[in-house]
């Protein structure tokens, strides 16, 4: 039931061209992310939907899971596995990922508590040394926007996430409060150049963004 829940959401909510769009606007992301990840890493995008990163992102290695069969939107080099996330760490090589990527994801969890899980697991996912990054909405910057999404449920800030993110054994390496728009259906330009342009000039964030860039490490 959960399965056919979330499966019919994301099919309502964006059309396959809507989905193809949002490759073009990733490529321009992934572009700016890739300054955190080592193109050698081995890297998982946890929830992955349509592998909007782990398509974009250069790594040595590209894992992915989600609680649907997305398969069919994956290439051949990146492993799939699907699972729930909450239960990633009992499917998954324990301390054997460089980077745990999560975008728009933590909110979808029926609790806090669930949330400092996920993060936890997210640490036993990662080597020693490895890095968290959480892209997320944030809640104070978006306002009551943030529940025009029927499976939203955690209300999460850039102090919440930190906090839960460290209860669950990761070291804070850097936050960025403002970086994305709330979505790809809101301001975000939606031209590739004009998303490199956006990503470019920091004084834009400060108007537009409304998601959070959060990463974290798991200590040695």
């Amino acid at each position: 039931m959960a399965d056919d829940y979330v499966a019919e959401t994301y099919e309502r909510r964006f059309t396959d061209d809507e989905a193809l769009q949002k490759h073009a606007l990733w490529r321009e992301i992934c572009r700016y992310l890739q300054r955190y990840v080592d193109p050698g890493a081995t890297v998982l995008d946890l929830a992955c939907d349509r592998g909007y990163f782990v398509e974009n992102i250069t790594a040595g290695e590209r894992w992915a899971t989600d609680i649907r069969d997305v398969s069919e939107y994956l290439s051949s080099e990146v492993h799939f596995v699907q699972s729930d996330g909450l239960e990633a760490d009992k499917v998954l090589p324990n301390e054997s990922f460089d980077i745990v990527f999560m975008s728009n994801y933590l909110e979808h969890l029926p609790s806090p508590a669930d949330v400092i899980e996920q993060l936890r697991v997210t640490t036993r996912l990662l080597r020693p040394g490895g890095s968290a990054m959480v892209l997320q909405p944030n809640i104070r910057l978006v306002g009551g926007a943030y529940w025009d999404f029927i499976d939203h449920k955690v209300a999460l800030t850039e102090r919440s996430l930190t906090e839960a993110a460290e209860l669950a054994g990761l070291t804070t390496s850097r936050v960025i409060t403002r970086f994305l728009p709330f979505t790809t259906k809101s301001r975000l330009p939606q031209h590739p150049l004009a998303v490199r342009t956006y990503l470019a000039l920091r004084p834009a964030w400060f108007v537009l963004g409304k998601q959070t860039l959060y990463l974290g490490r798991r200590p040695l």
